[in-house]
């Protein structure tokens, strides 16, 4: 395994799980500069289990069974990887909430209510750089 340079471990990255294009866009038009959107469907595009430690935070859409399983994108996180990378979940009914506030998903929104919250998280994670 390749270290991870000191730059990128700078950079401001933060991953979004969704196949939604209007959220991606409204998300995209909220980064501020210098920040980098990383969209994915499957945490298996990023690499290995470090590449996702290279990302501030993860907003995961709850509404996208489709695409993926989000259960089963959190408990690969918590449980296989081991990594406490905060994840902040949009969307979604009561059910799904529930099941992954068990499986250890750390907030949860409403799809607007992300958009909202969104410049708080660059703010909150942008040490070091």
């Amino acid at each position: 395994m390749a270290e991870p340079t000191i730059e990128r471990r700078l950079q401001r990255k933060y991953i979004v799980m969704t196949a939604d294009a209007r959220m991606l866009e409204r998300l995209a038009a909220a980064t501020p500069e210098g920040w980098e959107l990383v969209n994915i469907t499957d945490l298996d595009d990023l690499g290995d289990w470090h590449e996702v430690l290279l990302h501030r935070f993860i907003l995961l859409d709850l509404d996208e069974i489709d695409a993926f399983d989000p259960l089963d994108v959190i408990r690969i996180l918590r449980t296989q990887f081991q990594i406490n990378v905060p994840v902040f979940c949009f969307g979604g009914d009561e059910d799904i909430q529930d099941e992954m506030r068990l499986a250890r998903a750390d907030r949860f929104f409403a799809r607007e209510e992300m958009l909202e919250m969104l410049p708080r998280f660059f703010e909150q994670y942008a040490w070091g750089g």
